[in-house]
Parts: structure tokens; C-alpha cells; sequence
């Protein structure tokens, strides 16, 4: 167990630096003057003499594997530039948002948790049943309906109509819910969907068949031997769509102009502010990497015949 953590952990590693590594390539390779886009941005006329002299203050003179190697040695250091609009650390704008975005992405995920979980169990147990049938049908309208277009429904009939929530901002519970259950559906369709298809495929197994024939009640067997292996895929798509909860929020946030990372993104985009753009996909790629590298240990607790197939490649 302990070599298949280290080999998953030193595995993160390459993949890091090759984030980084088309990172930098992708803003080297832009049209876009970092010096001219930073003078923009502090409303300075961008003459011939300023733009070389701050090209040479961000080391844009220097060649880009020097380039590279600076970056990686600050990013080491938490050091993501200063942003162009602000004239503020990265880290610190960064720093400063990113509850707001945790905290939004916890709330859908428990929403998906406490709904997809029953939901897609009893959707497998009870097979073409109306609970089943409910399951698809939820699974559909999640799948098909745009993010955009289900929060502003939202605002209309429970913030503008009901009045039962705010329509945007942060503080209380009640601002949190429209745009938790606006994340959270899509993730519900997707975990029912992988949960009862896990539970219709482990049910026919071997190990449950001979539990059947030596007398096992089928509720015992369902949840002690089905749910635990089936559940796996569903933590699979967990672990693939945290980092995406983390760094993807971009639309439910603009939707309900909630103060977080991804809204935050959105206007360094308009601001072509390039030390924000660029620290906000060093973070989405190292979350989905951390994330994964997570799951997996999950996954292996769970069933260690993960850990075994692996020790044995």
C-alpha cells in the first residue's frame, strides 16, 4: 500500500510541470503584451519607451526557457505576480475569494450526495419501479438543461416571484441555496445515472448470487456488499468533478453575482489581466490532480483489490 501511495504522489509531479509548462507556452505564444496589457490596465498611453522598459521589468527580454524556470521558482514561493487592475498580490486576491467558491461547491456537492445516493440505489434495487423511472427522468432535465438558463429560472420564480431568496450576493444560508441546487443538478444526474448502473451490474455478481444462496437477507446484502462496490465509479466522478466545482463555477457565479473565484476569472478575462488568468489555471490543474491523486486513495480504502492490481503491473 505504502509503495502505490508513493508512486501516485510522484506521479504528480510531471504532470505538474507540464501544466506549467503550457501555461507559460500558451501566454509566450499569445498576441497579447503582458507590458501592454498591464499599461492598459493602469490607463497609461503605451509608448515605445514604457512598453520596453516594462517588458524588461516582468523579464519578458529574457528567453523563455529562463522565462520558465523564474516562474516555476515563484509559483514555488506562492509568488503569482501582481495583478494589472488592482496593482495587488494574486495570491492574496486569490486567497481572498476562494471561500466564497468552497464554499459554494461544498454545498453542491452535499446537495448531490444527499440526493444522487438513495436516489440511484433504490433506482437500481427497484428496476423499472417508479422511483426508477423518476430517476431517469431527473437524470434527463439535469443533463439537458444549461447551468445559465436554470439559475435565472431560479431567480424568477423563488427570488423575484416567491421572494423566498435573495437574488444575489453572500452572507446567510438562504443566499446559498439557488446557486448550490443550480451546481448540484447536473451533479445528481450524473452520480444517479453511474450509481444505478454500478448497482444493476454489481447485483448480478458472483459473491452476491452465493450470498443469496446461504440465506442473506437481500436488504443486508444490498447494503453491506452492492452499495459499498458500487459506489466506486460514483466517487471516480467526484474526485474528476471537484476540481471542476472549484475552478468552474464561472457562470453560476455571474449568474448570481457571487463573489468568488470563478467571477473573479471571468473579469481578469475582460481586463486581460494575464497574472490572474494564468494563476487560475496553475490552481484548477493542481486541484484536478490533487483531487484525483485523492480519490484514488479513497477508491483503494474502499477496495483494496485497486492497490493489488497495481502492485502486481
Amino acid at each position: 500500500m505504502g509503495t502505490y501511495i508513493l508512486k501516485r504522489i510522484m506521479s504528480i509531479i510531471p504532470v505538474f510541470l507540464l501544466a506549467t509548462f503550457l501555461t507559460s507556452g500558451m501566454i509566450h505564444l499569445s498576441p497579447v503584451d503582458p507590458a501592454e496589457a498591464y499599461l492598459t490596465a493602469a490607463h497609461i498611453q503605451p509608448t515605445d519607451e514604457i512598453l520596453t522598459q516594462k517588458r524588461h521589468e516582468f523579464g519578458l527580454d529574457e528567453p523563455f526557457l529562463i522565462q520558465y524556470v523564474n516562474s516555476i521558482i515563484k509559483i514555488c514561493q506562492l509568488d503569482f505576480g501582481i495583478s494589472y487592475v488592482s496593482n495587488k498580490p494574486v495570491w492574496d486576491e486569490v486567497t481572498y475569494r476562494m471561500p466564497a467558491t468552497i464554499q459554494l461547491a461544498l454545498g453542491s456537492i452535499f446537495i448531490a450526495v444527499f440526493v444522487s445516493v438513495p436516489l440511484g440505489f433504490l433506482a437500481g434495487v427497484k428496476k423499472n419501479s417508479l422511483i426508477d423511472h423518476f430517476s431517469r427522468i431527473l437524470s434527463f432535465l439535469g443533463a439537458s438543461i444549461p447551468s445559465f438558463w436554470l439559475g435565472y429560472i431560479f431567480i424568477f420564480f423563488f427570488s423575484v416571484k416567491l421572494d423566498l431568496f435573495p437574488v444575489e450576493g453572500i452572507g446567510t444560508w438562504q443566499h446559498l441555496v439557488l446557486p448550490s441546487i443550480t451546481l448540484a443538478l447536473p451533479l445528481i444526474a450524473m452520480y444517479t445515472r453511474l450509481l444505478r448502473a454500478s448497482v444493476l451490474e454489481n447485483s448480478q455478481e458472483p459473491y452476491v448470487l452465493f450470498a443469496r444462496t446461504r440465506g442473506i437477507k437481500e436488504k443486508t446484502i444490498m447494503a453491506k456488499h452492492v452499495l459499498r462496490i458500487a459506489i466506486s465509479p460514483m466517487i471516480t466522478g467526484l474526485g474528476m468533478n471537484l476540481g471542476k466545482l472549484l475552478t468552474g463555477t464561472i457562470i453560476v457565479e455571474a449568474v448570481f453575482s457571487w463573489p468568488g473565484f470563478g467571477r473573479y476569472f471571468i473579469e481578469a478575462i475582460f481586463n486581460r489581466d494575464l497574472p490572474v488568468i494564468q494563476c487560475y489555471v496553475l490552481i484548477a490543474a493542481s486541484l484536478f490532480i490533487i483531487s484525483n491523486l485523492f480519490v484514488d486513495l479513497i477508491q483503494m480504502c474502499i477496495d483494496p483489490r485497486i492497490s493489488r492490481k497495481e502492485g502486481q503491473q
